[in-house]
């Protein structure tokens, strides 16, 4: 007599976790994605999300990415907005290694794991950073600015996206390795450096080549020297800080997809499926190499291995420059 209310009984408890499986293989999604942006509007991060944009949305069942740009404290608001979202995929973030990788183990208190409140899901880009003067600097090269930056200790100024972003270490690291001393201008995005940069009010900005390759192009900045070991194939012409003296520098950032901790393994299958479809389109690939990244891609595990790889030898760069957070 038990058993036909015992069977209803089951099945009610079985039809949470039959739901779950569906809305992971084939019903999700079933509404708009958030897609958080850590910084401001301008930056490279927001100009790789958005070349990803439309090829992810036509591969997620033709649902809305809507970009959200979270900018502040080095992009980790963005990384604890995500941190607290629920695991189903529906908040998604393009993130920097330094949002997610360097910054936070320098916070008191850390604002989440960098491995437990995090999953990474895939590769988007990497990009060199490239040093760039204003028009208006006496530096017409990367010499030139060393010796006007040493004949005026602490006159000078750099800028960056956030105290222990990328842009902030490079221009730590060539600080400290050719005895320069010039103060930092942190702002809360890229895009509001470049203003102040092409203004004239910044002496120098190491950022991401994507952010100033536009402007270098039009010829409203000096670009003189890039971050990675080998010159770039946008600005051929333009010197490696490696071969100007400083052997072995080398400071790049890369842009992955996050989603919140425990994101389960299906739904990163499909954004992982999504970036890497998007990049093989030869028309996406493009456009995105035109803007001045290294397409990225590869698997999910690619993507974990390289954010625990960054994030052990970023930390030790920072105990030898000695960055603090106050």
């Amino acid at each position: 007599m038990n058993t036909p209310r015992r069977g209803l009984l089951l099945g009610a408890l079985a039809a949470p976790a039959f739901v779950r499986g569906a809305q992971a293989q084939g019903g999700y999604p079933n509404r708009s994605i958030s897609f958080l942006i850590p910084f401001a509007p301008g930056g490279g991060t927001d100009i790789i999300a958005r070349a990803l944009q439309p090829t992810l949305q036509e591969e997620l069942n033709g649902q809305a990415i809507a970009m959200e740009n979270r900018p502040g404290a080095s992009g980790t608001l963005a990384v604890a907005q995500l941190s607290r979202a629920r695991p189903d995929g529906y908040t998604m973030l393009m993130t920097t290694v330094s949002a997610s990788a360097v910054v936070p183990p320098l916070l008191n208190p850390p604002p989440y794991d960098i491995y437990r409140d995090q999953t990474a899901v895939v590769l988007a880009g990497t990009v060199p950073l490239v040093g760039v003067v204003p028009l208006s600097s006496p530096a017409q090269d990367f010499d030139g600015f060393l010796a006007h930056a040493r004949a005026n200790p602490g006159a000078l100024n750099y800028s960056s996206s956030g105290v222990a972003t990328q842009q902030h270490l490079a221009a730590e690291l060539l600080s400290v390795q050719a005895g320069l001393r010039m103060t930092h201008v942190p702002f809360r995005g890229t895009g509001q450096a470049v203003t102040e940069i092409l203004a004239g009010r910044i002496d120098i900005a190491f950022d991401t080549l994507p952010t100033y390759l536009p402007h270098i192009r039009a010829g409203r900045v000096r670009a003189i020297a890039v971050t990675m070991p080998q010159r770039v194939q946008w600005l051929p012409d333009v010197p490696t800080v490696a071969e100007r003296g400083f052997p072995g520098f080398d400071a790049n950032v890369w842009y992955m997809i996050m989603g919140p901790g425990g994101l389960p393994p299906e739904i990163s299958a499909r954004w992982v499926a999504g970036v890497n479809k998007a990049l093989n389109d030869p028309a996406v690939r493009a456009k995105v190499s035109d803007a001045g990244f290294i397409p990225g891609g590869g698997s999910q595990e690619d993507a974990a291995n390289l954010l625990r790889r960054d994030a052990e030898r970023y930390a030790g760069v920072i105990r030898t420059a000695g960055i603090k957070l106050d």
